[in-house]
C-alpha cells in the first residue's frame, strides 16, 4: 500500500469494510473476527492523545513564558470558540426550519419514552454544566491522566508550562525532557496511523454487518440534510473565517486530507488529534497556539454536534 496516499488507502479500507458488511449482513462472525482490530486502532489513538497534549502543552506555553500573552491567547480562543458555536446553532436552525428533514416519517415505530426522562437529563446537563467550572482543576492530576479529562489536564499543562519559564535555566533540563517526549510522541502516532487503512476497514466493516445500509433509507432526507448543512459551514462559514486568516479553506481540507477522512470514517475525531497539532504546526502556527486551541476546542468547539443537535 505504499504506492498510494494515506488518505486513498483510508477510502480503500472504508469501501472494502462497506462491501464485507453488506455481504455478510446480519453475520455474528464479521464483529467477531472485525471488532477487535477497530479496538485496537482506537485503543491505540487514545494512548498517544494524553502525552501528546500534556507534552506539546507544557512546551508551548513555557515558550510563550508570560502570562499576559497567555491571557490574550485564553480570552480571543474562548471569545472565537462562543461566536462560532452560536454561527453553528443558528446555521442547523435555520436548515431544520427551511427543509423539515424529520417530516414525513413515520414515529409509530420509535419506542415510547416517559417524558420525565428528558427532564431528569435535562436537570443533570445544567448541573454538569454549573460544575465544569470547578472541574477543570483537578483534584488529583494522575486520575485526571487515567480518565483522559481534557480540561483538568490541559489546566494542569498551561501552569506547569508557566513554572517552567517561570524558574528560568533551572527549568531547561525539564524543558527539554518535555520536548523529547513530544518529538517521540508525534513519532509513535506517525507508526499507528499506518495501521488506520485497517482500522476503518475494521469498524465499517462491524458497523454495516450490524446494521445494515438499509438502515438508513427512511432517514434518507435526514441524513441528506444534515451533510448539506454542514458543507455549507464548512464552506461558508469556515470559509469566510480562514479568508479573515489568510489562508483558503481548501488549503487547510487538502492539508488535512488524511485526517478528515479518518474521523468521519472511524466517527472519533480524537483520533486525529496528534496529526492536526503536528500538520498545523509545520503549517505554520505557533506551537503554543496549536498546543493550547486545538485541545481545548475538543471540549468547547464541537461545531459539527452543535450544529447537527440544533437541527435534529
Amino acid at each position: 500500500m505504499k504506492k498510494f496516499g494515506l488518505a486513498l488507502q483510508i477510502v480503500i479500507g472504508l469501501m472494502l469494510g462497506v462491501a464485507v458488511g453488506a455481504i455478510f449482513y446480519g453475520n455474528p462472525g464479521v464483529e467477531t473476527y472485525l471488532k477487535p482490530i477497530g479496538d485496537i486502532f482506537i485503543r491505540l489513538i487514545k494512548m498517544i492523545v494524553v502525552p501528546i497534549v500534556i507534552s506539546s502543552l507544557i512546551v508551548g506555553i513555557a515558550g510563550v513564558g508570560d502570562m499576559k500573552k497567555l491571557g490574550k491567547l485564553g480570552g480571543k480562543t474562548i471569545l472565537y470558540f462562543e461566536i462560532v458555536t452560536t454561527i453553528a446553532i443558528i446555521v442547523g436552525l435555520l436548515f431544520a426550519n427551511i427543509f423539515k428533514p424529520g417530516a414525513g416519517i413515520d414515529m409509530s415505530g420509535l419506542a415510547k419514552t416517559d417524558i420525565k426522562t428528558y427532564v431528569d437529563t435535562a436537570e443533570k446537563a445544567s448541573h454538569s454544566f454549573a460544575s465544569t467550572f470547578v472541574n477543570i482543576v483537578p483534584k488529583n492530576i494522575f486520575e485526571a491522566f487515567v480518565n483522559g479529562d481534557m480540561l483538568a489536564i490541559i489546566f494542569f499543562s498551561v501552569l506547569f508550562g508557566l513554572g517552567i519559564a517561570a524558574v528560568g535555566e533551572r527549568g531547561k533540563p525539564v524543558l527539554s525532557f518535555f520536548h523529547g517526549v513530544a518529538d517521540a510522541m508525534f513519532w509513535v502516532t506517525n507508526q499507528v496511523m499506518k495501521f488506520a487503512p485497517f482500522g476503518v476497514f475494521a469498524l465499517i466493516g462491524v458497523t454495516v454487518a450490524k446494521f445494515g445500509v438499509s438502515s438508513l433509507i427512511p432517514l434518507g432526507k435526514l441524513v441528506i440534510v444534515v451533510y448539506a448543512s454542514m458543507l455549507f459551514f464548512i464552506f461558508v462559514v469556515l470559509g469566510v473565517i480562514a479568508k479573515i486568516s489568510g489562508t483558503s479553506i481548501l488549503t487547510i481540507i487538502k492539508l488535512l486530507k488524511d485526517e478528515i477522512i479518518l474521523a468521519y470514517s472511524t466517527a472519533s475525531s480524537e483520533s486525529v488529534m496528534p496529526k492536526v497539532m503536528e500538520k498545523m504546526e509545520k503549517f505554520g502556527c505557533p506551537k503554543a497556539i496549536t498546543s493550547f486551541v486545538v485541545p481545548t476546542g475538543y471540549s468547547f468547539n464541537l461545531d459539527g454536534s452543535t450544529l447537527y443537535q440544533a437541527l435534529a
